[in-house]
């Protein structure tokens, strides 16, 4: 479980990430790429089942998660217990009003890409920087290995695509949110 709060910190949270039940961890997130970003480390990471809620919070916002009241909290709870059941799938769900199930099939897609990328591949995509010419080159000097090998590991990983989809995932989120009441 430490391993797992550790991996989250890095992902800016409303309320914090902490241990809820059993090997369980909640956070509040204000942003939808930041759900993206949380949801992909956790599928890299392997061996946690990744439910997000989309709904209301109440306010005043308490100070901390396991405190926290709303259809939000009701919903997390629906979706992971729905992606404990989500077989060969990335183990992920998300509930919540219209546009939940298209952000879940999203991120099912980009996630599988996630968790089937290699440690080779790992170790130069975590060196690639998205939007900047030239990074293929510097990140192959670094490495020791060509241009076209980081080329390739990029292109077989999927990396300029999830880089594509990942806002996508985000505004699909968003949309969701949008329609609570």
């Amino acid at each position: 479980m430490p391993e797992l709060l550790d991996l989250l910190q890095s992902v800016e949270a409303v309320l914090p990430w902490e241990r809820s039940v059993g090997d369980e961890a909640q956070g509040v997130l204000a942003h939808a790429d930041d759900v993206v970003e949380a949801v992909m480390l956790c599928l890299r990471a392997g061996g946690w089942y990744v439910g997000i809620g989309i709904g209301t919070v109440e306010r005043p916002f308490p100070t901390s998660p396991r405190e926290g009241r709303g259809s939000a909290f009701v919903a997390a709870r629906k979706a992971v217990d729905r992606a404990k059941k989500t077989g060969d799938r990335a183990p992920l769900a998300v509930e919540g009003p219209d546009g939940a199930p298209e952000a879940e099939g999203v991120l099912a897609l980009l996630g599988r890409h996630v968790m089937g990328r290699s440690d080779a591949e790992w170790r130069i995509l975590d060196l690639l920087q998205p939007g900047e010419r030239g990074t293929q080159t510097a990140v192959a000097r670094t490495l020791g290995i060509s241009p076209q090998a980081v080329s390739k590991a990029a292109a077989r990983a999927a990396w300029h695509e999830e880089q594509a989809v990942r806002p996508a995932a985000a505004r699909l989120l968003a949309w969701a949110d949008d329609g609570v009441a």
